[in-house]
């Protein structure tokens, strides 16, 4: 079972898991998504642990607890407690780089249409690199995506 699976509480032999398995392989790639954004083997300018908060918080401004739970799990293993607070929205820590990509975060979560070329341009004066504001737009996109595909399948889960 995939964690969309699992926090969208699909249970087996239900009309929704038999819905889901012929859409296995989109759940496959959602997981392996997960992986390469989360714990990726490079890492780049954004650490584990900052990823995890990141995606915990943006967790919560989808208000879905139980990713930002398993989010925070994530932020344990990493084992990076100052940037744990970040998984907490209406935080952030007194680094200018860490300030803008927490604010970026913010705004690609709750206001995506209105991000413009001048965020990106935010981004670099506080020092993110492109590669790591791809980086940081993927982990935004997929979180999001990820919270979105959880709260559908619930709905399609919840009806008689």
């Amino acid at each position: 079972m995939t964690l969309i699976e699992a926090l969208a509480g699909v249970k087996p032999g239900s009309a929704l898991a038999d819905a889901v398995k012929q859409r296995s392989e989109i759940l496959r790639l959602s997981q392996a998504a997960h992986d390469a954004v989360l714990i990726p083997s490079n890492p780049g300018g954004l650490s584990y642990g900052l990823r995890a908060a990141l995606a915990a918080r943006m967790a919560r401004h989808n208000e879905n607890t139980e990713l930002a739970a398993h989010y925070e799990t994530l932020i344990k293993r990493a084992g990076d407690d100052r940037v744990a607070i970040l998984s907490e929205p209406g935080t952030s820590l007194n680094d200018e780089r860490i300030g803008a990509i927490v604010s970026h975060a913010d705004l690609l979560t709750l206001a995506p249409r209105e991000a413009t070329r001048g965020n990106i341009e935010k981004l670099r004066t506080a020092g993110v690199s492109d590669a790591d504001i791809v980086r940081l737009s993927e982990l935004a996109a997929f979180v999001n995506y990820q919270a979105r595909v959880i709260a559908g399948l619930k709905l399609i889960g919840a009806r008689p």
